[in-house]
């Protein structure tokens, strides 16, 4: 090897002051992507991609198998509303999945994003059926901005009733009996705000088919940052609204009755409001109010409300000590002896289903599934019955869809994928470490071998942010880079919800360095096993997981070989400045906070990119549509790190136009899983 020649990049003498202490940005002119100077080196950093590119022996391989190992397509549960099912395929060979809608024994295609936009730069966001199942509301957008705009269509035409609505992102649908009105959350109009704030100031509106204006009904005079959730119940009288600041892991709730009042004048109660809690209700068939909570127990419980007194709360499924408790279906009707409900958890990871008496909760009997994989669901008929569906998928199993019925309590497969894949033949463990302070973590090792019998080319991968859980499921990339010869690992890290919220608050705010000790020591366990070693080892990491494999360099690049960063926030001292990130404040810290902003700078990556390192093989991967997290993140540290680095070793940014954070056609899928796996390959030594 030889160093490469990278792009020239001057260090400018940009610097601001926080709270007392100077914090140097010596890159801050990539931040704007429109200057001529970041353009020119972005055209560079393009050429030094290409020279990498001409390296890979096994880019092809992957990409093919990839497509093979996504050949079977997708299918989802049924959505029943009135004598009409709909659901979304996705067949072989197409780039997206198509909304459908099944009656009287045939099928349609309401809405193909191919259909919509050929060139396949338009995703469907968001869809919801009116109560009765004559209308359907939709979001889609473009280019990967997921800047939703909403439509409405008549299902038995096809025609487009209303729309576009835009400023919808993230929005819920909540639709009034009748399908003449809905609910939903929009940004106020961007010229009634300063650019800075034209990504917020969210409200909750009624709206009229055909209206030209909307109705406010909530939100006014809230935090900037809100979001909202609105559901209205299957018989139109309750209206429920949750409000949490940001991505913050508590929410306010009210609910309203709207018997007692107008739709467009809901006279709210304020159910939870100013308590460290997540709770939501579910409005039963059976005129109980559920609710699903976490106040009190961090792995979450089910409890019934009562609406003469709503702060009134009996438990009904108590906390599991061992597991958390993630959703139910209730299951009635004539033909069972008494109204059971399923109730989903996930224990260490791994989910479960048990079936519960819903009078008192007593427990029944376990629902045994395919494997120890992920459910999702249950989902209802909305209007009741004994029979619920579910998704089941491991890590060697396609996502096919269940079927529960309560009158037999069995499980049978209600909908296969429309083709058919060859699955190689893997093993998939869940083994646990020891963190440096003693905790004790999870990871998942899916491998050729039950045990390690030499080291191999491996991949370690982790989030650990926000609740959210790492799970075994279907990859096509997992699949064939252990076909291949590898060892994949995904680490389920404090910062995740695998053990319920205190994991998730063992990883946040002050308590984030958890997360990247809990990563390290994860490298360690490979190599210590016998799993892979630090020259065939390599870190992969996505949006806070970039953020994750970023703090990895800097404090322990020794540890692997390479490290594909992707979408990452890596600036946590201005990543407040961009996109989304003032949501992100209750996840991380705020820097302009003394305190919060020791805790950010203590661990920035981009501010702990040291010279005369030798950084392992890096691609940091941006999305010009990047809507979440601005792509200036991955320009100033790949920046950083090629002017500090000591090694032969590339540093590579990876540039895609016309994509953004999140939904994108297959082939660009594939594209961007085949390039992070032929780098990934080349730098662990997996040979072709």
């Amino acid at each position: 090897m030889t160093k490469p020649t990278y792009p020239s990049a001057p260090r400018s003498d940009v610097a601001d002051t926080y709270h007392g202490t100077v914090v140097a940005d010596p890159y801050r002119w990539l931040e704007d992507p429109e200057d001529p100077s970041t353009r020119a080196w972005l055209e560079a950093q393009s050429l030094l991609m290409q020279d990498e590119r001409a390296q890979w022996q096994l880019r092809d391989r992957f990409a093919d198998r990839m497509e093979s190992l996504l050949g079977a397509g997708t299918i989802s549960p049924p959505y029943y509303r009135g004598n009409r099912t709909f659901f979304l395929r996705r067949l072989p060979g197409e780039q997206f999945a198509s909304l459908l809608v099944l009656e009287n024994g045939e099928e349609r295609t309401l809405i193909d994003p191919m259909a919509l936009d050929p060139s396949g730069l338009t995703t469907l966001d968001n869809w919801q059926p009116t109560k009765e199942g004559d209308r359907i509301a939709y979001q889609i957008s473009e280019g990967g901005t997921e800047e939703s705009v909403l439509y409405v269509m008549d299902v038995a035409t096809g025609q487009i009733l209303d729309g576009p609505l835009d400023r919808c992102r993230f929005s819920p649908i909540a639709w009034l009996i009748g399908g003449e009105a809905f609910y939903y959350v929009r940004r106020i109009a961007p010229e009634l705000l300063p650019q800075s704030e034209q990504n917020f100031h969210r409200r909750v509106y009624l709206h009229q088919v055909g209206a030209k204006q909307d109705v406010l009904v909530f939100g006014a005079g809230m935090n900037k940052t809100n979001y909202y959730g609105v559901h209205v119940s299957r018989d139109g009288r309750w209206l429920e609204i949750t409000a949490s600041e940001g991505t913050e892991p508590r929410n306010d709730l009210w609910v309203a009755d709207l018997h007692q009042c107008t739709p467009e004048q809901p006279e709210f109660t304020l159910v939870q409001g100013d308590v460290d809690a997540q709770s939501s209700i579910s409005f039963g068939r059976d005129g109980r109010f559920y609710v699903t909570t976490d106040l009190n127990a961090p792995r979450a419980r089910l409890a019934l409300a009562d609406p003469q007194d709503w702060s009134s709360w009996t438990d009904l499924i108590p906390e599991d000590p061992d597991a958390v408790f993630d959703s139910f279906a209730l299951l009635d009707g004539d033909e069972l002896e008494y109204p059971m409900l399923l109730v989903a958890k996930t224990r260490h990871g791994v989910g479960e289903l048990a079936l519960h008496r819903a009078d008192d909760g007593t427990f029944i009997e376990r629902v045994t599934l395919p494997g120890a994989g992920t459910t999702s669901g249950p989902i209802e008929h909305i209007d009741g019955g004994p029979v619920i569906w579910f998704v089941y998928t491991d890590h060697a199993t396609v996502p096919h869809v269940y079927q529960f019925d309560g009158r037999t309590r069995e499980v049978t497969l209600f909908a296969s994928p429309p083709g058919a894949v060859e699955v190689p033949k893997v093993h998939s463990s869940l083994v646990t470490y020891e963190s440096p302070d003693g905790t004790t973590v999870r990871m998942f090792i899916i491998s050729p071998t039950q045990q390690p019998d030499t080291p191999r080319p491996a991949v370690l991968y982790g989030y650990g942010g926000f609740g959210i859980s790492m799970t075994p499921g279907y990859s096509a990339a997992t699949l064939a880079w252990v076909e291949a010869g590898g060892v994949w690992a995904v680490a389920c890290l404090r910062g995740g919800g695998e053990e319920g919220e205190e994991w998730h608050r063992a990883g946040m705010l002050d308590r984030k360095q958890n997360v990247y000790d809990d990563f390290h020591a994860a490298a360690r366990y490979l190599s210590a096993e016998g799993w892979t070693s630090p020259e065939q080892l390599a870190v992969y990491g996505g949006s806070n997981g970039g953020l994750l494999v970023g703090a990895a360099i800097t404090q322990e690049p020794t540890l692997f070989n390479a490290v594909v960063c992707v979408a990452p926030l890596l600036d946590m001292i201005r990543y407040v400045e961009s996109e989304l990130g003032p949501t992100w404040t209750v996840e991380y810290g705020d820097p302009d906070d003394p305190e919060q902003f020791t805790w950010l700078h203590s661990y920035s990556p981009y501010h702990h990119v040291r010279e005369g390192t030798d950084y392992p093989a890096a691609m940091i991967a941006v999305f010009d549509n990047d809507t979440r997290t601005d792509p200036m993140h991955g320009r100033k540290m790949a920046a950083a790190l090629q002017a500090a680095t000591s090694g032969e070793r590339p540093i590579l940014l990876r540039t895609e136009g016309d994509v953004g954070h999140g939904a994108r056609s297959m082939s660009k899928s594939v594209q961007e899983s085949a390039e992070t796996l032929a780098f990934m390959a080349r730098w662990t030594g997996m040979q072709g």
